[in-house]
């Protein structure tokens, strides 16, 4: 054997065994650490401009983020036509450019950090159903998400919005992995922030384009229970049982975490199915307990990773109101948790 030969096998063996001790032996949140967390929640835009008192309301939780949604319009999941308009002034004030521009300086001064999020809204659907029929339109629907995209990230870029989410809950468009990395890529050219695309629980493990984005970001509404009321042993024996998949994802990609969104209602069966939306559950029982307990589980558990850079409760309003049941944790005992834990951080 050659000595350099020898020397190029050698080193590479060692190489070898490295990575393999990184990945079994070192825990994951060592390999990843956020000097500080976000701790967010997932502003509901108003129908008209903030009063005053709205953004210290939320502050008082000791909350330091929030995400704003702007949509856009599809009829169908399979349709590849995507509607928005940004001067379209008839829309709620808070989703309007002006309105996301006055929430963020408001929030701005009060230390609030901002991220722009841009939904899809789909006709009679979840938008992690949305699925083209043939090449043609996957190719046409990309053009039009790529073009819907690129105008809210010239957006954050002239507000100076720290962070774009560049997508959220696609679960099966982010298998075509060439076409994200393209989206993303022309996002780059006009927008210098941080970048974060939001997968949903379900779909974050087969994502695999994080390597190009700032943030693995989840929407985390892993089910936590198997029938109504757990006890707090349950929901944090259920999220120590879903870590190790996040972890697995942060020993790959060398990613920290964001947990774009989370959330529960505050009903009897809120940790059972979390994303299941309040209109659906209008004939269960209520239960800030169980609401506030999905929370104290989170904060037990996943919130003290070194590798959680932050997380985005589903979600705030400006102004309290009445519709019940819903994920909102104002003027609830989750409110109390989530302050307290936020307050301590």
């Amino acid at each position: 054997m050659k000595p350099w030969f020898s020397k190029y096998l050698f080193s590479s063996v060692g190489l070898i065994l490295l990575s393999f001790f990184i990945w079994f032996f070192i825990p994951a949140e060592t390999l990843i650490t956020t000097e500080e967390k976000w701790k967010g929640v997932c502003w509901v835009g108003s129908r008209q401009p903030l009063q005053g008192g709205e953004i210290l309301a939320l502050k008082s939780t000791g909350a330091n983020a929030m995400s704003q949604t702007p949509f856009g319009w599809q009829s169908g999941k399979n349709a590849p036509e995507i509607r928005w308009d940004m001067s379209n002034e008839r829309r709620w004030w808070g989703e309007t450019p002006a309105g996301i521009r006055a929430t963020l300086d408001s929030s701005a001064q009060h230390g609030m950090m901002n991220m722009l999020k841009p939904h899809l809204w789909v006709r009679e659907g979840w938008v992690g159903e949305i699925e083209m029929l043939n090449e043609q339109d996957w190719k046409t629907w990309f053009g039009n998400y790529k073009a819907f995209i690129l105008d809210y990230a010239r957006l954050a870029e002239e507000l100076k919005m720290p962070m774009l989410c560049v997508g959220t809950e696609l679960e099966k468009t982010s298998q075509r992995e060439k076409e994200w990395r393209e989206v993303i890529a022309a996002i780059r050219e006009v927008y210098s922030g941080k970048l974060v695309y939001a997968a949903n629980f379900t779909e974050f493990e087969k994502v695999k384009f994080w390597d190009a984005l700032d943030y693995v970001g989840i929407q985390a509404y892993f089910p936590l229970a198997e029938d109504h009321n757990p006890e707090l042993d349950e929901l944090k024996s259920s999220w120590e049982n879903h870590l190790p998949k996040i972890e697995k994802v942060v020993r790959k990609y060398k990613k920290p975490v964001i947990f774009t969104e989370i959330g529960y209602c505050n009903t009897v069966d809120a940790a059972v199915e979390p994303w299941v939306w309040p209109n659906e559950r209008k004939e269960i029982q209520f239960s800030e307990e169980v609401q506030a307990l999905c929370y104290e589980a989170f904060f037990e558990t996943a919130w003290k990773k070194d590798w959680m850079a932050g997380v985005f409760f589903w979600k705030w309003y400006p102004e309290r109101h009445e519709r019940e049941p819903d994920f909102t944790p104002q003027g609830k005992a989750a409110e109390r948790v989530m302050t307290s834990y936020f307050s301590s951080f």
